[in-house]
């Protein structure tokens, strides 16, 4: 049976910042529709009263049935690890998004398309810079992958005419998020969090229910179609400031251990060798990926989103550090 209209579609769902865009959305009563794999845990929205079907990226059929009567898709489903197989990147960052962008154009209805890009896409230069800068490969699969599928969404404008909007954000964290709340809250616990060159790097931190916001005042800003934005609460907060604050939220000894980038680099690339030679799934304990993160500044400028549709981050950063060590220590893990 078809699945009936709703008024927006949401891909990546059972994701950190899929997850608590649906949230929102439903709770300013949108009709929601959500594209989730029989396999998803979706437990974090099982009281929102929304349309769920089941499918994945490489699903046609469900993706064609996903999008009927669809005017505006949220498109948050990525493979943003920093480790993982150059295949898994592929299919899911190019081959799935070149697939939702052809199911939006067909379905004739959409009247935006919102992409979540990321400010990985510049290549982690060494001063942040504004949307007019040229994306840049530096050989890392999420990097590659996520520029090759944000070029698919330009096509999709120019060639074709969906109507586009790309948001681009940066260190992204709060409740559910696994790679800057969970992972950095464990790595605290064991006395194992490394900072880069003493953490003076700025994290770009944008607390998820900000982004999200963002993103849905994006969707309907006449001035926002056909363009770019990177997306950054603009705190100033260094790395060292934010494991210091979840450190000190969470009552775990302040991070330690402190590497110059360039060695940091330099032990990432040894540790990322074996696993790559022997296909290893799990993560080595340092890649390359981290090492810019935590080692280049995030705190790319956000002018062109706080001008064109009025960015202003709600909730501020010690309440976010509060609010995501609150979580954290409740015990609920992504997917709860």
């Amino acid at each position: 049976m078809a699945a009936d209209p709703a008024t927006v579609l949401v891909t990546g769902a059972s994701g950190f910042l899929g997850g608590r865009l649906v949230q929102m959305l439903a709770e300013r009563g949108e009709a929601v529709r959500v594209l989730a794999r029989a396999t998803s845990d979706l437990g974090h929205m099982s009281q929102l009263q929304i349309q769920i079907v089941r499918g994945d990226l490489g699903d046609v059929a469900a993706l064609t049935e996903a999008m009927r009567g669809v005017r505006v898709v949220y498109h948050c489903a990525a493979c943003s690890t920093d480790w993982a197989a150059p295949a898994t990147y592929l299919k899911a960052n190019v081959t799935g998004t070149r697939n939702v962008l052809d199911v939006a154009v067909r379905a004739g209805s959409v009247e935006r398309f919102l992409h979540v890009s990321t400010t990985d896409v510049y290549g982690y230069p060494q001063v942040p810079c504004d949307e007019s800068a040229p994306m840049r490969d530096v050989g890392l699969s999420y990097n590659r992958t996520k520029i090759r599928g944000e070029e698919a969404v330009w096509r999709a404008h120019h060639e074709r005419g969906l109507p586009v909007t790309v948001v681009r954000p940066a260190t992204i964290y709060g409740p559910r998020g696994k790679d800057f709340v969970v992972e950095i809250a464990s790595l605290l616990r064991q006395g194992m969090m490394m900072v880069i060159d003493g953490g003076r790097a700025r994290g770009g931190f944008s607390y998820v229910d900000n982004v999200a916001a963002a993103m849905i005042a994006a969707a309907v800003s006449a001035a926002a179609a056909g363009r770019a934005y990177n997306l950054c609460d603009e705190t100033g907060v260094t790395w060292r400031e934010y494991t210091d604050a979840l450190a000190d939220a969470l009552g775990y000894r302040r991070a330690w251990l402190a590497v110059p980038f360039s060695a940091a680099m330099a032990l990432g690339s040894a540790m990322e060798l074996p696993y790559r030679l022997l296909k290893i799934t799990k993560r080595p304990l340092l890649t390359r990926h981290a090492v810019y993160l935590l080692g280049r500044s995030q705190e790319f400028p956000a002018g062109r989103a706080r001008e064109d549709f009025g960015f202003a981050p709600r909730v501020s950063f010690a309440e976010g550090v509060a609010l995501s060590a609150a979580w954290f220590r409740s015990g609920m893990r992504p997917g709860e």
